[in-house]
Parts: structure tokens; sequence; C-alpha cells
């Protein structure tokens, strides 16, 4: 095995690849590149999609990137849809019509991103067999990262009362 890294957002130790990564999400690009597999999969089969808003938004909190405009709004809002998803019950395949609502309404801000954002990983997920597993390892992981931001659960909760007024 060749030289290997810690993904910065969640610490998964995976080869050093060269590849791409996105521009604001803080991955290594190796757990990059296992993010678009997962997507993929999801994308391929439609038992798999159902999942798929809890993926991304999941993937994008656990790899928060650093203090600026655009990580603070996508952290922000990925908090908010995992929060109406967890907490209240909300349909994760009614995630876009929620991002729509909530993208402009709080005036979001850097949360300080936890010291480990959950034990999960990308790669747990992958493990799945079946659509079955799948989900169930998704709502598993997307439980676990929740959890690791419970010092702003207050305003996050606090944005999506906001952004969902009126």
């Amino acid at each position: 095995m060749g030289e290997v890294e810690a993904c910065p957002g969640c610490g998964l130790v995976l080869p050093i690849s060269d590849g791409p990564t996105h521009a604001y999400i803080g991955s290594s690009a190796s757990c990059w590149e296992l993010f678009g597999e997962l997507l993929a999969r999801e994308f391929s089969n439609p038992a798999y999609f159902r999942a798929h808003q809890l993926t991304v938004d999941t993937y994008a909190v656990q790899h928060p990137g650093a203090p600026e405009r655009r990580s603070a709004q996508s952290v922000g809002l990925h908090l908010m849809t995992l929060c109406l998803f967890l907490e209240q019950g909300a349909d994760p395949t009614d995630g876009p019509k929620l991002h729509e609502r909530m993208v402009g309404r709080p005036e979001f801000y850097w949360l300080e991103p936890p010291p480990k954002s959950g034990r999960m990983t990308v790669a747990d997920v992958l493990e799945a067999r079946d659509a079955e597993a799948h989900e169930r390892l998704v709502r598993a992981w997307a439980q676990d990262v929740w959890e690791a931001w419970a010092p702003h659960h207050d305003v996050v909760r606090e944005w999506v009362k906001r952004s969902l007024e009126s």
C-alpha cells in the first residue's frame, strides 16, 4: 500500500489520491471519490435513491471545510434538513423542496465543527449489500453525525423555525 492520509472531514484513512475535490466541502480526494461511488449507487437504483438527501446532508456536514460564506451556508442548510428528518420526521425525499424554502431565510454564520464529526463514514455505507441495508446505514450515519453537532442543535432548530415561518 502506498502513502495514506486522513480525510480532514471524517478522519477516514485512505491512500493519497491526486483526484478532484469539492470547492468548499472539506474532504480528501480519496474520500470525495468514495462519496462519488455512493452517489452513483443511489442514482443508478431508485431503491437506493430514497436515502439520497440524507446521504448528501450527512456527507456535507461531516466535511464542513474552512470558515467562509459558502461552507457556512452549506453546513447550516444541511444541518437544518438533518434536524427536520431526524427530529421532526420529515421525509428525506422532500429535501430539495425544503432546501428551496430555507436557503435564503436565516442568516447563516460559521458553526465551529465538532472535533470528531461522527464515528461512521461514507466507507461504512458502501458496505451495504442491498437497498434496505443501504438505507439503514445512511440513517445510522446521519444520526451519528447529527449527534456530533449537538452543541449547535439549538442554533439549528432556531434556523429551522425562522426559515419555515410564514
